[in-house]
C-alpha cells in the first residue's frame, strides 16, 4: 500500500475517533467526583500504596460494563431506561427510576458542597460560587448545543491532570508504587475489605451507565461507529482510573507516611497537604476538586433527566428547546436548583447525605448491572452484536462480584449507624 494512502487512512481513523470522542471519557471521569476524591484520599491516607492493585480489576470491570452500554446504544438506538421499560415493564422501571432520582439528587447536592469546599480553600465564599456555578452549568446545557456541551465537559476533564502533578510533587517511592500494582496484598480486618468495597462502589455507579448510553444515542452513532465508540470507552476508563490511582499515590506519599490517616472530605485532604507538600499542593488539589465537582454537577442532572424522560416516554436531548422537551429540561433545571439551594444551607450534614445516597446507589447498582447483562445478551434486541458466551460469563462474574461487594458495603454502613 502506498505511503500516501496509508497516511490518508490513518488521518481518516483519527478524525473518525475524534468525531465520536466524548461519552466514554466524560462518563468515566464524572465518577471521580467530590465524594470519589474523598474516598481515594482516604484509601491513600489509611493504607498507603497497598490497595493500588485493586485498580487493575476495576479498570477491566468498568470497561466491560460501559462497553455493553455503548454497544446497546449503538445497536438499538435507545437509552438504558427505554430498554428497561420495554423489556421489564413499567413497575420495575418506576422503582428503578425513583431510586435513581433520590440517589442522584443526593449526589448532586454533595457536588455543590464540593464546589463550596473547593472555593473556600481559595478564600471565596460559597454564597458566591454556588449560584455562579449553578448558573453556568444551567446556561451551558440549556442554551448550548450537544457538541458544545460535550466539548466543555471534555475540557473540564483536563483539570484532573492537577492530581498527576500533585502526585509527582509529593515524591512517592515509585518502586513501591509499581510493586503495589502487581503484587496484591490482603488483610483480614474488615476496614481493609470495606475500603476495597468503597473503591469499587465509587468507580462503578448507576448514573455513569445511564449517561454513556444516552449520549451515544444522542450522537446518533450507528454500527459502523462501534469500533471507535469502544475505543472511547477504553481511553476514558483507563484515564479516569489512572487519575484515581494518582490521588491515592499523592495521599499515600504525604498523609500516610506522616501518620495522617483520618480524612473525612477532599477539602480536609487538601488542607492536610500544606505542612507536608506546601501550599501549592493544596491549591492544585483544590483546583482538581472544583473541576471534578463541576463536571459531575453537569453529568448527574443530565443522566437523571435522560433516564426519567426515557422511562416516561418524553422527548429528550441537548439539541431540544424547552418547547420541544419541557420535561427533560424541567427535570435538569429542578435538580440544579435543588442541589444549589440545599448546599447553601449552613451546616448541611454532608457525611450523612453521602451515606444515604451511597446506600441507595448500592442497592440500585446490582439491579442496573443485572439488567445491563440481560439486555446486552438478548439476541432479539442485539442480534449478532449480543454478548458472546465467553463475554457473558465474564460479564456475569463481574456483575455478581460488584453487586455482592456493594451489598456488603451497605450492610457495613447500616451496622455502623447502629
Amino acid at each position: 500500500m502506498p505511503s500516501r494512502v496509508r497516511r490518508a487512512l490513518s488521518e481518516y481513523r483519527l478524525f473518525a475517533y475524534l468525531a465520536v470522542l466524548g461519552p466514554g471519557i466524560i462518563a468515566a471521569n464524572a465518577g471521580n467526583d467530590a465524594s470519589g476524591i474523598a474516598t481515594y484520599s482516604s484509601v491513600g491516607a489509611e493504607f498507603g500504596y497497598s490497595l493500588l492493585w485493586v485498580f487493575l480489576p476495576m479498570v477491566v470491570s468498568l470497561m466491560i460494563v460501559q462497553e455493553m452500554c455503548v454497544r446497546m446504544g449503538v445497536v438499538t438506538g435507545q437509552g438504558l431506561a427505554d430498554l428497561i421499560r420495554e423489556q421489564f415493564g413499567v413497575r420495575w422501571t418506576a422503582l428503578i427510576m425513583l431510586a435513581l432520582l433520590i440517589a442522584n439528587t443526593g449526589v448532586i447536592i454533595s457536588e455543590f458542597v464540593g464546589i463550596a469546599q473547593a472555593s473556600e480553600l481559595f478564600g471565596i465564599p460559597r454564597y458566591f460560587t454556588i449560584p455562579l456555578a449553578a448558573g453556568l452549568i444551567w446556561w451551558l446545557v440549556v442554551k448550548g448545543s450537544q457538541k458544545r456541551v460535550e466539548r466543555v465537559f471534555l475540557a473540564m476533564s483536563l483539570v484532573f491532570f492537577c492530581y498527576v502533578i500533585s502526585a509527582f510533587m509529593s515524591g512517592p517511592d515509585w518502586n513501591d508504587v509499581g510493586s503495589s500494582f502487581v503484587s496484591p496484598s490482603f488483610q483480614g480486618d474488615f476496614v481493609y475489605l470495606f475500603m476495597i468495597m468503597a473503591l469499587i462502589g465509587t468507580t462503578i455507579t448507576p448514573f455513569m451507565q445511564v449517561y454513556v448510553q444516552s449520549s451515544v444515542v444522542e450522537k446518533r452513532m450507528d454500527v459502523e461507529d462501534l469500533g471507535v465508540a469502544r475505543a472511547d470507552v477504553v481511553v476514558g476508563t483507563i484515564f479516569a482510573c489512572a487519575i484515581a490511582a494518582f490521588i491515592v499515590i499523592c495521599s499515600a506519599a504525604t498523609l500516610h507516611l506522616n501518620g495522617i490517616t483520618e480524612i473525612d472530605s477532599a477539602a480536609t485532604a487538601a488542607e492536610a497537604f500544606v505542612p507536608i507538600a506546601g501550599v501549592y499542593a493544596k491549591y492544585l488539589f483544590g483546583i482538581g476538586l472544583f473541576g471534578a465537582a463541576m463536571l459531575a454537577m453537569g453529568v448527574l442532572p443530565l443522566a437523571t433527566a435522560y433516564s426519567l424522560s426515557e422511562a416516561l416516554g418524553f422527548e429528550k436531548g441537548l439539541s431540544r428547546s424547552f418547547r420541544e422537551a419541557p420535561i427533560f429540561i424541567g427535570i435538569f433545571t429542578a435538580l440544579i436548583l435543588v442541589g444549589a439551594i440545599v448546599a447553601l444551607i449552613p451546616g448541611i450534614p454532608q457525611i450523612q447525605l453521602l451515606i444515604t445516597t451511597q446506600t441507595i446507589n448500592g442497592l440500585l447498582l446490582p439491579v442496573i448491572l443485572i439488567a445491563i447483562v440481560r439486555l446486552s445478551s438478548n439476541r432479539e434486541i442485539m442480534g449478532e452484536h449480543a454478548n458472546t458466551p465467553l463475554f457473558n460469563v465474564i460479564a456475569w462474574i463481574i456483575s455478581l462480584t460488584v453487586s455482592g461487594l456493594s451489598l456488603a458495603l451497605i450492610g457495613k454502613t447500616i451496622a455502623d449507624m447502629f
